[in-house]
């Protein structure tokens, strides 16, 4: 082993520590609680992590860091010359290097957020994927093929998205995918349960992965080979996990009294233990696997397949520190005075603790060892590609249709041309492709595969609206029922600029009320800024016949107070078309500095990704328009009937209820002067405009939101009505803008099954409902009875005129 790899374990493991230890002990306190940062979590990963990045990536591969090793990801960096001292002496504060890497606040060359426990083991498996897809692709041949790693703690094993990924990942033929497990059998609270290594070979073999155990070290496979080391290697398998752990904290002199007491008269194994000093006895005992730089090294050298990989490296928690198995130590860090010995220990002087080559023998050697590392050679990874020019999305010429057909539609018309944009399109769908629409597009695009497969029912001539061709061509991935995994799939391919060089547009549907169950992986693509468009349909209690478990009333609030994602919900397949149009080069801007709009308090320079809450209902089209509403509809709002300037009411509506508000604010214009309909097609950017207008006028600018530019004319007693098929909070802000009372309708209770009529009836959020309500939120004037009767047209298209 060349010394300069033991070398940059021990520094990794020296500033991982220090940094830590001055963000608790150091650095001033403000808020008088612990700062944290894992420092036995980082301990267990040190010789796993020098070995993998000094020695077996490359600079194509990608890496996803334990959220607990982050200090030591920051000492690498660091120690590389890629981020400063005082970003680490920041570690935890405020501007400083991030508690768990993250590729939008760390200045590191950090490739996929972690710290959502799970998720940044499973996307790596994502991107192994659409590294895959990209491969096939003409445009896409010359990228180098990379492995994507994922360094994970044995308590991530947990998490249901790691066994989820694992079977879609069997489903795919995953392939150039590396899982390494920090095996320390501790967790949060306790120890491991005896036995779970066994479980977790059971797991990874049971789809298709390769398992590596690294369970001794250099040390002990020497030991073992020592007469009477093969007790030795039977005790160390035999010894309960709390005991191991146990007795690592306790040191040489406890090893010694347990090993004797339980080995002891046996001759040989006597000797062998006799032969070693507390000291060294001890550093034989903890010389399991994974804390053994050259061993790691070594079997990461050793594969020569592409194979899904998992690695289960035995080690130590708190490996080399004073803390080193303590079952508190995953949330404690060293005492000043254990600090203190331990820096001696270590041999770094005082004064030297943040210098980069501190008790380094051969400086110059170690040096240009580090230059030489293929990973770092390369510098920072962050690829780049083309911005895609957007077609111009014509609308569905119906005079009725869906929103959710709509999209279909859209999407149809761009397969069938040959447009740079459609060509990087990548849809995928958890099971629900054709229910929400995206038939007719792989019908024309195909589904991928690395290796073409006829539809057999084509083959076979039975009648069928899926041509579900499998190539490597196809440009639509079919999911299993599994949320989380589609979310996963669309921050992987939302990625792939930066990893790949390559842009791709991902489209992802699901049921809208599902998002829920993906919700911490989308929070997760969000975080790390990954580009994506998610069509959640069809929604709301409008799915009448489905019952509760399958409508959405909460969605419009996660679209609006999720970071990162743009909300919409239109009504009409006009401004579906000219939302997608905007969404399409929403996804890929990236302004380094994106600057606030002074016309409408938004920092679209940044771009983002976006969701679009769509029904399967199919209402009224307004017709042929003018374009003065395009500019509305994607800033989030416009006068569908603009009020006059005596408005005693204005009805403000989002999404597919819009036939209900129209057909009320017609009644009720019998006897409200100069009512208004407002068309809100995203509460989300309506409010964050508005937010953001305020926050900059705090600051001296001059802005005025959208929604202060809409209800500005109207009465200071004018009332706004809210209707949506949602929760009504997603609305009911709108009276805070210029001091309007405000009646906000809506859906708060779990639906059923039923006709639209009965739903809508059932909530208050029919036009009759909105009538009577109006009638008691008012000054009390009679209002027009207003007959029931069937599903109508809207009346759009008159009031549009």
């Amino acid at each position: 082993m060349t010394p300069h790899l033991k070398t940059a374990e021990q520094r990794l493991l020296w500033l991982s520590h220090w940094m830590i230890h001055n963000a608790n002990h150091l650095r001033p306190k403000v808020d008088g609680i612990k700062t944290g940062g894992h420092q036995a979590s980082s301990a267990s990963m040190v010789g796993i992590m020098a070995a993998l990045y000094f020695t077996a990536l490359r600079p194509e591969d990608r890496v996803a860091v334990k959220p607990h090793a982050a200090p030591v990801f920051h000492a690498m960096q660091y120690l590389m010359g890629n981020t400063t001292r005082e970003r680490l002496e920041t570690f935890r504060g405020f501007g400083g290097t991030q508690s768990y890497p993250s590729r939008t606040k760390d200045d590191d060359d950090v490739d996929f957020s972690t710290g959502s426990v799970g998720l940044g083991v499973a996307i790596t498996s994502f991107a192994a994927l659409v590294q895959d897809y990209i491969a096939a692709k003409q445009w896409g041949r010359d990228v180098r093929r990379g492995r994507m790693v994922a360094l994970m703690g044995d308590a991530e094993i947990d998490e249901g998205n790691i066994h989820e990924c694992l079977q879609e990942g069997w489903k795919n033929g995953l392939r150039d995918v590396w899982w390494v497990i920090d095996y320390n059998r501790q967790s949060l609270d306790g120890v491991a349960r005896e036995g779970l290594w066994q479980r977790i070979e059971k797991i990874f073999e049971a789809f298709g992965w390769d398992v590596v155990r690294i369970k001794y070290g250099a040390l002990q496979r020497a030991a073992f080979a020592e007469p009477g080391g093969e007790a030795l290697r039977n005790w160390i398998d035999s010894c309960p996990n709390q005991r191991y752990a146990a007795l690592t904290f306790q040191g040489g002199a406890a090893w010694r009294k347990r090993l004797l007491d339980e080995l002891g008269d046996q001759g040989a194994v006597s000797a062998l233990i006799a032969r070693r000093s507390d000291a060294e006895l001890a550093a034989l005992m903890e010389n399991l696997g994974g804390n053994c730089v050259q061993t790691m090294a070594d079997t990461f050298a050793a594969i020569d397949h592409d194979r899904p990989t998992c690695f289960l490296a035995y080690t130590i928690k708190g490996w080399g520190t004073p803390i080193a198995g303590h079952k508190d130590n995953h949330g404690g860090v060293m005492t000043v005075e254990q600090m203190q010995a331990w820096q001696r220990h270590m041999g770094v002087g005082q004064g030297e603790e943040w210098e980069r080559f501190a008790a380094v023998a051969d400086v110059e050697g170690f040096r240009a060892w580090l230059d030489a590392v293929p990973f770092f050679a390369a510098g920072r990874r962050r690829h780049d590609d083309a911005h895609l020019p957007v077609p111009a999305l014509a609308s569905p010429g119906e005079r009725e249709i869906s929103t959710q057909a709509a999209f279909g539609r859209i999407l149809d018309d761009l397969a069938r041309g040959d447009s740079a944009l459609a060509a990087r399109i990548l849809t995928t769908s958890p099971d629900v492709t054709g229910t929400t629409s995206l038939g007719p597009w792989v019908n024309r695009r195909r589904l991928f595969a690395r290796e073409a497969m006829a539809d057999l029912f084509r083959a076979e001539k039975i009648p069928s609206t899926a041509r579900w061709d499998f190539a490597p061509e196809g440009q639509h991935l079919e999911l299993g029922i599994a949320e989380t995994n589609l979310m996963l799939l669309l921050a992987a391919a939302g990625l792939a600029r930066s990893l790949f060089g390559r842009r791709l547009i991902p489209i992802g549907t699901v049921y809208d009320p599902f998002i829920a169950r993906g919700l911490d992986a989308l929070n997760y693509a969000c975080y790390q800024d990954a580009r994506f468009l998610l069509v959640g349909t069809p929604s709301g209690v409008t799915l009448a016949p489905e019952g509760g478990a399958h409508q959405s009333i909460g969605t419009p609030a996660i679209g609006m107070t999720q970071p990162g994602l743009a909300a919409f919900e239109p009504a009409f397949a006009d401004e579906l078309a000219a939302i997608m149009e905007w969404a399409f080069d929403h996804l890929q801007r990236d302004a380094a500095d994106p600057y606030t709009d002074p016309r409408t308090g938004l920092a679209d320079a940044a771009g983002g990704s976006v969701y679009l809450r769509l029904s399967t209902n199919p209402v009224e089209q307004p017709g042929r328009r003018g374009t003065a509403w395009r500019q509305g509809a994607t800033e989030g709002a416009y006068w569908l009937r603009e009020p006059g300037p005596n408005a005693e009411l204005v009805i403000a509506y989002q999404g597919v209820v819009a036939p209900e508000a129209i057909r009320a604010a017609g009644a009720l214009a019998e006897s409200r002067r100069d009512i208004g309909v407002l068309a809100v097609t995203s509460a989300d950017r309506l409010h964050a405009g508005w937010s953001a207008a305020q926050r900059a006028r705090c600051r001296g600018e001059a802005v005025t939101s959208l929604a202060e530019r809409l209800l500005a004319p109207l009465p200071r007693d004018c009332r706004i009505v809210t209707v949506i098929d949602g929760h009504p909070a997603t609305l009911s802000w709108l009276g805070g803008v210029a001091g309007h009372a405000v009646l906000p309708l809506g859906v708060e209770r779990f639906g059923q099954t039923g006709t639209i009529a009965d739903l809508y009836r059932a909530n208050g959020i029919d036009a009759a409902a909105i009538i009577e309500r109006v009638g008691t939120f008012t000054s009390g004037r009679p209002v027009l009875a207003f007959p029931a009767r069937p599903r109508a047209r809207s009346g759009a298209a008159a009031l549009a005129g």
